[in-house]
């Protein structure tokens, strides 16, 4: 067994109607003042409504930063930042999808009190030394897994993006509350479930830092995620289902925290670049064609993955027939959930592939991790089977 080194969230709580006892929680952690990160449809959609009062009756002063944006942007960063200085906080919460955890993260940094860093001296890996502020996150949907992971992802001009990545940014609490889940959109179910599910995958195939631990989340958090999706999809009142999709989505973000992604979210982050294609839906659009790339070097553990995604109906073959019955079965999940599976399906221009295929290989930190080695024109042959 190889030497590995496997670190999470100090705590998670999972419980249907947990995120009403917020405040005792931000109060647990010693804070008075907190910051909320969200955006504004959370707010719309009545999300907070149950915890405000919470916060009034525990004494705390609570500010909410609600003007984060899909893939969001430096300068969202920067103004959630001004307003945890401004308010004093002493603790952030990232409340929403991936982005406003994300935009949590990198607040909790920049807004400690000794604070010296900029944040475009935090770009890339171990930059980013901290201190910071206490940080929890509650996910108000089941994909990124941000509640577990040390990475955050900030669009740094109008098509390009950059990771941070640093033990620093480990939130301390994640709640997994599968009420504030109900009732979304089942495209959004749908394409952040599969970017769960692809987390999943890429971490039991990543080449660097792959661990016992991080196989065994993988595996259950694919048979949690693929037998609950489409329950999860198609009724949005469906507590168990999306209960278990937020767990499954939790057990893959700590899976690939420690064994990072690689040619899928390399090849997904041009399309969310230069077309705005959400995040999951951009790994969906890739996905089979990235795993018949893969198939020759990761054959053997795609086919011991299948049937933990398949369940019943994973027939017993070689590894190539299994890898490729897994890829058909994948291929029709994504039909079934009702999501696009086809690049000119969500308006890219088809002669805009070779951009895509160069703005991939910028992905360096992502592609090392990949069973084989993706070359541009290898990308280009993907996107266009992609398309």
């Amino acid at each position: 067994m190889r030497d590995f080194r496997f670190s999470t969230t100090r705590t998670i709580i999972c419980e249907a109607g947990a995120a009403a006892r917020l405040a005792d929680l931000c109060r647990a952690e010693g804070a008075s003042k907190v910051l909320l990160v969200t955006d504004s449809g959370i707010v719309n959609a009545g999300l907070l409504d149950r915890i405000l009062p919470g916060f009034d009756h525990a004494g705390l002063r609570l500010g909410i930063f609600d003007r984060v944006e899909p893939d969001p942007k430096d300068a969202t960063i920067e103004a959630a930042a001004h307003a945890a200085r401004a308010l004093g906080a002493e603790l952030v919460v990232g409340f929403g999808g991936g982005s406003s955890m994300d935009v949590a993260k990198l607040v909790a940094v920049l807004a400690h009190p000794e604070c010296r860093e900029s944040l475009e001296e935090l770009y890339g890996v171990d930059n980013t030394r901290g201190p910071r502020l206490p940080l929890v996150q509650v996910p108000t949907t089941a994909g990124t897994g941000s509640e577990v992971t040390p990475i955050a992802i900030v669009t740094t001009g109008e098509t390009t993006k950059a990771g941070i990545v640093s033990p620093v940014l480990q939130p301390d609490v994640a709640v997994l509350d599968a009420e504030l889940t109900l009732g979304l959109p089942a495209h959004v179910t749908a394409a952040t479930g599969i970017d769960a599910m692809v987390h999943a995958i890429e971490a039991y195939t990543s080449c660097h830092k792959k661990n016992p631990v991080s196989d065994m989340l993988a595996r259950e958090a694919l048979q949690l995620l693929a037998s609950n999706i489409a329950a999860a999809t198609h009724d949005g009142s469906n507590l168990t289902a999306r209960g278990n999709m937020l767990l499954g989505a939790l057990y893959a973000g700590q899976a690939f925290a420690n064994a990072p992604v690689a040619a899928v979210h390399a090849l997904a982050y041009p399309l969310g670049g230069h077309f705005h294609i959400p995040h999951g839906l951009s790994n969906s659009l890739v996905l089979p064609q990235v795993l018949r790339f893969n198939a020759a070097n990761a054959g053997a553990a795609y086919a011991e993955l299948a049937p933990h995604i398949m369940g019943d109906a994973c027939i017993a073959g070689s590894d190539s027939e299994v890898t490729e019955q897994l890829i058909c079965w994948l291929e029709n999940l994504i039909v079934e959930l009702g999501l696009p599976n086809r690049l000119r399906d969500c308006n890219v221009d088809e002669a805009s592939l070779p951009l895509l295929a160069s703005e991939a290989m910028k992905q360096q930190r992502l592609l090392v991790n990949n069973p084989r080695t993706v070359t541009e024109r290898d990308a280009l042959a993907i996107y266009r089977a992609a398309y």
